[in-house]
Order: structure tokens, then sequence, then C-alpha cells
């Protein structure tokens, strides 16, 4: 500390603690929940200068790295608020050199300072303090006394070292609330142009999709040989290219639940945020070097911890939930482990058709997410002693998507239940595209030929319609499809015939967002879920007659083998191997065999002895 003293000091103005304790805990109520720099600064100041018997003083922002510093807040002193200095110039600058207080008998003795010598602060004595924070120096805090004649003491030096620390947290809340407010906006413009993208893309790919149609039925309707015929062919090829450019480009787009973190900072704060509102000790465990991971898995792979946290929340009555992220050469394993009361998994999956639990319909859409990204989810639980949900996924190459999304087809005769399932599919689940809107059998037909795509979802007119054209050959094929069904309170005979037309799930017009993404991708995927009504009414009219009636079916020799991996427990990736056939052949052998033995689950098949 520099001190530059006289011989005769004058008595200084008395300090009482009991002065000094109500200005400190009166700054101590200014800073909570402010964020307004220059408002906070003047506080600090003005409680500095008052219990200090002064009526001037200043504060500057230090910005050491780039060699400058600015007059922030005055008060009484005419010190070029606003204005930018060099750290070689003033009081400040000879603070920062130091590196530490300085304390001077007179401010004329500042080389180069900045306040006029016809000012009275000019004879003036004053106090220079370093406003620090982590070793470095971020401002600086002078107080000047009440013209010449006063010294300032060590002791008060120390009180303006307290007023400067008061000072740094005022600099680095405001910093860090203009930090997260900026990383905020961000996030929020990046979400609006993931969201209007998107939308754009869905907007321009069924557009796309409805022109391919229209060129289809051109070109059949247009003679043989007819000149026009080549520009049709140049119209389909060009659709199918823009078709093909708005699937790569949405592709590229990351979930927003991510924007602007890792899938590490994003389950930190969802954990941050459990441990907030519920009695739950969360950690989190990261093993391995952290991989680079395509925006869809990691979006993927975060909505298979959250789903897997909120069923500890909800159902586990747990007190601890861990949480680890293991990255290794191939892929990424995320592990979520609870010590709640855990549950019968064997009865779980014999279930597998039910929705009438909600952790039931959490484990089937954990499943659906990472058979998507062809990974694996294995569930170990035993009733009292907690449940372990593991779910391993293969890193993407080449930072693509592991796989395209599922793409479904939307037919219902209605317009405006239409409308409002392609919304809520698009909204609520990234892996599935809506690839058209055909509203009739004709549009519905030449939609599953010309787009191809991975399940349908029907109302029931439109399911009568197809079914009947199936079975009568007007249809040109036969599509081993899983289809869902909109069917608001369905009468016993109609789930019969839904189930006999290979209907994997169902839904009503009472049906939540959730459950319509949930049934939708369970059926893509093979497996069957329900809505709560729907399922109690199926089960009524089934009973065991899917089992009675099975022992009737035969099934193909290829069938017959993927069955029996299925009940040595083979995963589909598995079987594929073990066959040398693809993954989607699996899915869709395994979706006829549900559908010729009425099966609701694989379980349940694998449970069916049949003859072949």
């Amino acid at each position: 500390m520099q001190q530059l003293s006289t011989p005769d000091r004058p008595q200084q103005p008395l300090i009482t603690p009991r002065s000094e304790l109500d200005r400190i805990t009166e700054l101590a109520g200014d800073l909570a929940g402010q964020f307004e720099l220059v408002p906070l600064l003047e506080r600090v100041l003005g409680h500095a200068v008052a219990l200090l018997g002064c009526e001037s003083g200043s504060i500057s922002i230090v910005h050491e790295a780039e060699g400058y510093y600015r007059k922030e807040v005055d008060q009484g002193v005419g010190c070029h608020e606003g204005q930018t200095f060099p750290l070689t110039e003033g009081l400040t600058g000879q603070i920062v050199k130091q590196r530490g207080t300085v304390i001077l008998d007179r401010y004329a003795s500042v080389p180069t300072g900045h306040i006029h010598p016809s000012d009275p602060r000019w004879g003036s004595a004053v106090i220079g303090v370093p406003i620090s924070w982590d070793g470095a120096i971020i401002g600086t805090f002078a107080i000047f006394s009440n013209g010449p004649g006063r010294a300032f003491t060590p002791a008060e030096a120390s009180l303006v070292e307290l007023f400067a620390n008061h000072a740094a947290i005022a600099i680095m809340n405001s910093r860090l609330h203009n930090a997260a407010a900026a990383k905020e906006r961000e996030a929020a413009v990046a979400g609006e142009r993931e969201r209007a993208v998107r939308d754009v893309h869905e907007t321009i790919g069924r557009s796309l999709g409805s022109l391919l149609l229209h060129l289809d039925r051109a070109d059949k309707a247009t003679p043989g040989g007819s000149p026009s015929t080549q520009h049709i062919d140049s119209a389909r090829v060009l659709a199918h290219e823009a078709l093909f450019e708005t699937r790569r480009t949405v592709l590229g787009l990351g979930p927003s639940s991510l924007t602007g973190n890792t899938l590490e900072e994003a389950v930190r704060t969802e954990l941050d945020r459990v441990e907030a509102l519920y009695p739950l000790d969360a950690t989190l465990l990261v093993v391995g070097e952290p991989h680079d991971l395509a925006p869809e898995v990691a979006h993927q792979v975060f909505m298979i911890v959250q789903e897997a946290v909120g069923n500890v929340v909800v159902h586990a009555r747990a007190t601890t939930c861990r949480v680890g992220l293991f990255y290794n050469a191939t892929g990424i394993a995320a592990v979520i482990e609870d010590n709640g009361r855990g549950f019968d998994a064997a009865a779980t999956r014999g279930t597998e058709g039910s929705p009438s639990s909600s952790a039931c319909l959490g484990l089937h859409g954990m499943a659906a997410r990472a058979h998507y990204l062809r990974g694996d989810l294995s569930v170990d639980s035993t009733q009292g002693w907690g449940t372990s949900v593991r779910a391993e996924v293969p890193y993407s190459a080449n930072g693509e998507v592991s796989r395209e999304r599922w793409k479904v087809l939307v037919a219902c005769t209605q317009p405006l239940v239409r409308a409002g399932l392609v919304r809520l599919l698009e909204t609520s689940e990234p892996s599935v595209q809506v690839m058209g809107e055909p509203g009739g059998l004709e549009d519905l037909v030449e939609s599953i030929s010309l787009l191809q795509p991975d399940m349908i979802v029907l109302d029931w007119p439109l399911l009568e319609q197809y079914t009947a054209s199936q079975q009568t050959g007007l249809a040109e094929e036969s599509v081993d499809r899983p289809v869902v069904a909109v069917v608001d309170q369905p009468t016993l005979e109609q789930l019969r015939l839904a189930a006999a037309s290979g209907v994997r799930g169902f839904l009503s017009l009472a049906s939540t967002p959730a459950e319509v993404a949930r049934v939708v991708v369970a059926a893509a995927r093979g497996d069957a879920l329900l809505d709560g009504a729907v399922f109690t009414r199926f089960t009524e009219a089934t009973g065991d007659a899917a089992t009675k009636e099975s022992s009737t079916v035969r099934l193909t020799a290829r069938e017959l083998e993927v069955r029996d991996l299925l009940i040595e427990g083979l995963a589909d990736k598995q079987i594929a191997t073990r066959l040398a056939i693809s993954v989607k052949t699996v899915e869709k052998h395994v979706g006829a065999m549900l559908r010729k033995t009425g099966a609701r689950n694989r379980t349940m098949l694998v449970g069916m002895q049949h003859q072949g």
C-alpha cells in the first residue's frame, strides 16, 4: 500500500461500528437481485462516500487486456464519466501498475491526472482501491476528501476495500446476467429459426409430394409417344431432387432442447431443475472422452435421460438418482439408476400394449428412441431395490443422423382432424416426418406407392376403404407396413376388424400429444401402444381369442427363424446379423407375425407355440 504523508494529520471524522454495520447491511440489500450495473455502482459509491464523511468519488471499469479503462460513475467529481483512457494515465493507471491500494495526501501527485488544477479536488487527499475478481483487476474505486487538510488512514482504506468487494460482485453479477440474457436470446432465435425452417420444410415436402402425385396422374393420362411425356419426366426428376434437398437441409438442424449446450450441460441443467423441485439427490457422472454427437443423436439421448428421470420422480419414490454418460470407441451409453421401489420388469414387458401406466408408456418411448438410433435399451428392476435403465446407441457416421426419420402418411377424411394430427406429430416428435396428407382412398393408394412411407395413420372410414381395396386387389400392392387407426369410442366389432387388418396402434379424439407421438413411434418400431380407453375395449374384445386362433396360423420359414431368435432374446440388429438380412426386413417379419397371430406384442408372440 503506497502512502504519501504529511507531518501533522488533522483529526478524522468518527466512524462508529454501528454506522459502518448499518451501511454494509443496507448495501447488501441493494445488491440482492439487482443487475443494472450503473445504478448498482452508484449505490455502492454513495454508501462508501457517506460512511467516510466525504462527498466525492468515482468507480472505473478496467479492461486490462485491452489496455484501457472507462469512468463508469462519478459523484461530485468532474472525472469525465463515460469516457475511456489508457491505463498509463490517472489514478486508475497508478492503482493497476502497483496492483494494490494507493493512499495519496494530494491528488496533484498523480502523474497525468484528469482533474484540472482549478478543481478543489486537485489538492485533496484520495484513496484508490483496485476492484478485483479471481486475481484480475476489473475496476478501481476512488474516494476524495472534502478539500485539503485531511489525510486518510489505513483503517479507512480497508473499509473502502470492503466496498470495492461489493462493487466487484455488482460488476460480475451484471456481466453474468447480461451473458445469460444474451444466451437466452440466442437460444430463442435459434429455436425460432429451427421451427421456421422445419415448418417450411414440412410444407414444401408435402407440396412436393402432392406435385409428384399430380405428375404421376398426368403421366398416366398422357398417350404414349406424346411430346408431353418428356416434360413430365423432367418435372418429376426435379421434384424428387427438390424433396431430397429439403430433407437433407433440415437434418442439419439441432434440436431446440440442446441449442447452445452440450449433452452433458443439458443433462446437468435437467438434474439441477429436478433437484430444485423434488426431494431427490441427483448426480451426473461422465466417463470417457466426450464425442461430437450429431444433433439428432444428442437430442434422442437427452430425451431418454429426461424420460427416465421423470419416471424416477413420478413413480419410483426414490431418494437418489444417478445418471451416467459413458463414451467408448463406438458409441455412447446413458445409464439412469435409482434406489426406489422398483417394479416387475417382466410383467411390464408382458403388458406391452397397455397404456394404463405412464411409466410403461415412458419405457416404450425410451425404447423407441434408442431403436430409432439403431441402439438398444435394457431395463433391470427389482421390487424394493430400485431400477436401472441403460440405453446404448452408436455414434452417427460423419456427423449424419444414424437413420432417416420415420416417414408417415396421415390420411383422414376430415380435414380438421388430419391437420391436427399433422401438427401434433410435427411439434412433439422430431423422429417422425409427415410425408403427405391424403384425404381420400385414391390419393392414399398413390401416395403409398410413390412416397413409400414407413407407416400410415388412418381414420376409420379410410381404414375400411383401404382394407377393402387390398382384399379386392384394387390397391396395386399389399403393403406390409404398420397402421395406426384413429377410432373414437370404437365398437368391439371395429376393434376386431382393425386387429385383423394389421393395425398396430389406436388413437382416439381424446388422445394427448404425448400419446399420439408415442403410439405412432411405437408402431413404426413394430410395437403396439393403445390409447387407454381403446385398450380397455380391445382387451374385452379379444380376451384369449388371439392365443386360441394362433394355433391355426402358419408362419413362413423365414418368419419362424425370426421368431426363434426372438425367443432367444436377440434384438432386431442381432437377428439381422445372424440371418444376413436388414434390420428393416426383420421389423417387417415381426409385424407380419403380429398381424397373423393377433398377438398384442412381441412378448405374447414368443410365448405362442406355432407350427410352420
